[in-house]
């Protein structure tokens, strides 16, 4: 599975970018990041959703009516469940480790570490790129966020210096074994390729969404539709 090596090789160029480079990114080249990478997601995600689109018209729209569904139903489960709260409560405890930087006496190598893992791995585009890539290998989800997590890298660097970017590590772990429970236990369970391909059409109509959050246009609750990854097989087995 290639990407959460990708994934983990992001954030190692992103620190020794940030390590060679003297001056921070200017605000320009950053909103310039910015509005690429919220093409390229919105590009991402309707490549995925695309490739498993198949059928006439009419089969078109009962993939998407369904893939719709499940992301309201998943929304639904996902608030009871409180994931975007959980999701919010590990983006809180990151952002305060980085706000001690700016108070260079309570600097510690650690706390960079500990906030660069918290935010890498509770993103969900990673957790979306890790099902993608164990079902069917499609890797581009992660390759997107390795841009992310390089460009974010190339900040904590300076604020914490080398240390944080062993940050890969606990990355490339965690969505290798997502990846692999994936494959080894949800793949076998979704042999029908109507099955696949509900999820793939999902996961691409999420990654869209995500283009939302980028480019700052209305804030999304992505955390709370990870279940919809759940429910769009359940659906297309009741309903096709």
């Amino acid at each position: 599975m290639i990407g959460p090596i990708l994934n983990a090789l992001g954030i190692l160029l992103g620190a020794l970018f940030g390590l060679a480079r003297r001056n921070p990114l200017s605000a320009r080249s950053q909103n310039s990041a910015k509005s690429a990478l919220g093409a390229l997601t919105a590009l991402c995600g309707l490549h995925l959703a695309w490739l498993h689109l198949g059928g006439g018209a009419f089969s078109v729209i009962k993939q998407l009516f369904i893939a719709l569904l499940a992301m309201i139903l998943g929304n639904l489960l996902g608030k009871l469940l409180g994931l975007q709260k959980l999701s919010n409560r590990v983006g809180r405890h990151a952002s305060g480790l980085l706000a001690g930087a700016a108070n260079q006496s309570g600097q510690k190598p650690t706390d960079g570490f500990l906030a660069a893992t918290l935010l890498f791995c509770a993103a969900p585009l990673g957790f979306i790129g890790a099902v993608t890539d164990g079902l069917n290998g499609y890797f581009f989800p992660l390759a997107l966020k390795a841009l992310m997590d390089g460009l974010a890298m190339t900040r904590f660097i300076k604020m914490f210096r080398w240390p944080v970017a062993l940050a890969a590590l606990p990355v490339f772990l965690l969505l290798n074994g997502v990846a692999a429970g994936v494959r080894a236990f949800a793949l076998p369970l979704l042999a029908a390729p109507a099955l696949l391909n509900s999820v793939g059409i999902t996961a691409g109509l999420i990654i869209c969404a995500m283009t939302l959050v980028i480019l700052e246009v209305r804030r999304v609750e992505l955390a709370n539709y990870l279940p919809a990854l759940l429910f769009a097989p359940l659906l297309t087995r009741l309903l096709l």
